[in-house]
């Protein structure tokens, strides 16, 4: 009875220490198995996983393969690979990790490349970050957003002085296959005045990763630079990732108060790659076969570019391919309506030796009116109306049709022309700054340097 006694306490302590390890016991994993896979999407059942969430496939190679769910019906649940599928087996275990993807992010990743997961592909070993950012952002109150009420250099003449764009733009670079889009990208990037510059190549050829970080970007340009790679031979999940990616790292410089500049080539893969994982989950086609959820995400993406609620800025220029060069495809279209701007490329004029090929008809700059000067606008409009005049009447001026004489509109854009095609061409090595060509707009017109410019 004494030694009853004299244990009892010892007991006592040793149920309260296993009451307070229970405490700090994480929750229960339930975890599935692979039942089927169609395509690229994964078919699991016994995990409870929610939308978003990250999980872990077995794989006998001892390297997981990672997913995330991104639907379900029923008992099943469907997840999107983000790796390499080759090897995998039936019945493999699904482990949810309980956690959505995040961005790490910090100054270590500038002159870096990585991939969608923010993984290195430069060789040069762990990139440091100093926090992690939600991949698909946080939302900002729009009452709270800065006005865009400054010009942005950067140092393509027809752009700055013609199209000019905000600080805090976010515009879009409309372009067949071959018109000189990403020789127009690389001169951007250069030229721009901006602190930091993060480019996402979404979707695009392997091979021009390298060029353009050796070749366009170079040694200086990356310096200040963050480029996110993810090629078309990725799986589509890792080429959303990689948008999304690029935009946190973004977010994240922009949080720190600088001026970021966000270069994304191109909007359209990244449409592509929704629309791959919604029709690989039965989500039915609408529009040209692009599912509804397509044009749900394009407004979530570009929505989280433009000025924060601080000091710092993202202006985001956005490559949309239009395919056969039809400005009317239905993710042009779409783009075209939830940008503030957007630069076409005409086919016609690259095929003439014009570049930049920019379409000065068919492109428009929707904050324009509100950065420069009254007189930088009307100089731009006289310029626009010439250059229109000119086009319109081609035709007949060049057959020898049109007498001159006959209209003096016509009259004063054929003495024009010739000075008006030179100002909108530019050499790929030539920079001009946006008080340069205010200044060589106003010589080209007669009617002097806005007040603006000759600061």
């Amino acid at each position: 009875m004494l030694a009853d006694l004299n244990r009892a306490p010892v007991w006592r302590r040793r149920v309260a220490e296993r009451a307070e390890g229970l405490k700090n016991t994480p929750p229960l994993v339930v975890e599935g198995k692979i039942t089927r896979l169609v395509g690229l999407t994964l078919e699991a059942i016994g995990c409870q996983a929610a939308i978003g969430d990250r999980c872990l496939v077995d794989n006998p190679s001892g390297h997981p393969l990672e997913a995330e769910v991104v639907g379900f019906a029923g008992d099943k649940t469907f997840l999107m690979p983000s790796g390499e599928i080759r090897g995998l087996v039936p019945n493999a275990r699904v482990t949810p990790t309980g956690r959505a993807y995040e961005a790490a992010v910090g100054d270590g990743l500038l002159g870096r490349v990585v991939d969608g997961t923010g993984k290195p592909l430069d060789g040069r070993g762990p990139v440091r970050s100093e926090s992690t950012y939600p991949l698909m952002g946080r939302p900002i109150n729009p009452l709270q957003r800065r006005v865009i009420s400054e010009p942005l250099d950067v140092g393509v003449r027809a752009i700055n002085n013609l199209l000019t764009i905000g600080r805090g733009q976010r515009l879009g670079l409309f372009a067949g296959s071959g018109v000189g889009k990403s020789v127009l990208l690389g001169m951007m990037t250069r030229y721009t005045d901006a602190d930091v510059t993060v480019v996402g190549m979404i979707g695009e050829r392997g091979r021009e990763v390298k060029e353009f970080t050796n070749r366009i970007l170079g040694t200086q340009g990356m310096a200040r630079a963050v480029v996110v790679a993810t090629p078309a031979d990725t799986p589509p999940m890792l080429r959303l990732h990689g948008a999304m990616l690029a935009t946190s790292i973004a977010e994240y410089f922009r949080d720190k108060g600088l001026k970021v500049l966000l270069l994304m080539d191109s909007l359209t893969r990244y449409a592509q790659a929704q629309r791959e994982i919604a029709l690989a989950i039965g989500e039915p086609p609408a529009t040209r076969g692009y599912p509804p959820s397509v044009f749900a995400k394009l407004p979530q993406l570009v929505e989280r570019a433009g000025n924060g609620d601080g000091n710092g800025s993202i202006t985001a220029l956005y490559t949309v391919l239009a395919e056969g060069d039809d400005q009317q495809d239905p993710i042009a279209d779409a783009a075209r309506a939830i940008l503030d701007g957007h630069i076409v490329l005409n086919r016609e004029l690259a095929d003439a030796g014009h570049y930049p090929a920019i379409d000065i008809e068919a492109s428009v700059s929707r904050v324009m009116s509100e950065i420069v000067s009254p007189e930088h606008q009307r100089q731009a409009i006289r310029f626009k109306q010439l250059y229109s005049t000119y086009r319109r009447n081609r035709d007949l001026i060049s057959v020898g049709a049109y007498a001159k004489g006959s209209d003096p509109r016509v009259d004063e854009a054929v003495d024009f022309h010739p000075r008006l095609t030179q100002f909108l061409q530019q050499g790929l090595n030539e920079r001009v700054t946006f008080r340069d060509g205010l200044r060589g707009l106003g010589e080209l017109l007669g009617g002097g340097v806005p007040q603006k410019a000759k600061k």
